[in-house]
């Protein structure tokens, strides 16, 4: 729970650091120049990085070039390094921007490009995208720089305490910055895909492997109830196949056939009568005779 809290704090906070800075009366947007250093106010563009701000301290940087909005002369704006002895720094206050430590004037926009002016009407007010006052960004870029370093250091200490908060392993803000950034541009779609699409592969598997075991259940259930009808009419057969009673088998003796005479001639045919007497069925007459 408190890393979720956590990770939304930083999105929260890294989505609000980069913002466009907008002038009330011509609805455009500061953008710094490819060529030089000059300021100019163009249609705004939120996927431009020379029209991307934001506060560090009171710093107006700009992402495409890394430099910060500074003043040149007496009434000139342009970009510088952010390291330079130029006056590099903003107060901001009621949409107004005024650089700090030089009298009282005001960024102010007009049709070349900005200017520091002592007017204070619409052309000295900016906002970002979303019709806010940039010194509203200032503010909450001001909390996050005060409360999530406090945040990092121990999960016990989450507190909104105000303070010297060091950072933990000796971070310093500039790897703090490269965190921000880091959960500012990861882009979790891909991640919440993959969780759904597994969720619903293992809701399918589910489904089938009940839909299998339910068809088993009613299978093994239909074969036993046939096996139980069936279990008394067998054993009833088999009660019967042991009363009956097995017949002896025993092999026919053979007939004693008995000895042919040694005077019957081949050929001749002869019957035995009931008492025993052999004799010939027919009596050849002897040749003489005929």
């Amino acid at each position: 729970v408190l890393w979720g809290w956590l990770y939304s704090y930083v999105v929260f906070f890294a989505d609000s650091e980069a913002f466009l800075i907008k002038n009330a009366k011509f609805n455009l947007c500061l953008q710094t120049s490819l060529i030089n250093r000059n300021l100019l106010l163009e249609n705004c563009n939120p996927e431009s990085d020379f029209q991307d701000w934001s506060w560090q301290g009171d710093s107006l940087v700009n992402h495409g070039t890394q430099s910060c909005l500074s003043v040149s002369g007496a009434d000139g704006v342009q970009t510088s390094l952010c390291a330079s002895t130029g006056y590099t720094s903003w107060d901001c206050s009621n949409s107004l921007l005024s650089p700090l430590g030089t009298s009282q004037s005001y960024l102010v926009a007009n049709r070349k490009g900005v200017a520091l002016s002592d007017v204070r009407g619409l052309k000295a007010q900016w906002q970002d995208a979303a019709d806010r006052s940039v010194c509203e960004q200032k503010n909450a870029k001001a909390e996050h720089d005060r409360y999530f370093p406090a945040a990092l250091t121990s999960p016990q200490e989450h507190e909104h305490a105000a303070g010297n908060a060091t950072l933990p392993l000796g971070m310093d803000q500039e790897q703090l910055e490269e965190l921000l950034w880091f959960f500012r541009r990861e882009d979790p779609s891909t991640w919440n895909y993959s969780v759904l699409a597994l969720s619903l592969a293992t809701f399918i598997l589910g489904l089938v492997l009940l839909t299998i075991n339910i068809v088993r259940n009613r299978k093994r259930k239909i074969l036993m109830s046939r096996n139980a009808g069936q279990t008394p009419l067998q054993a009833e057969l088999d009660a019967k196949k042991a009363l009956i009673p097995v017949q002896e088998y025993r092999p026919a003796e053979p007939q004693k056939q008995e000895p042919v005479p040694q005077d019957q001639r081949p050929g001749e045919v002869v019957v035995q009568w009931k008492d025993g007497t052999v004799t010939s069925l027919y009596t050849d007459s002897s040749e003489e005779a005929i």
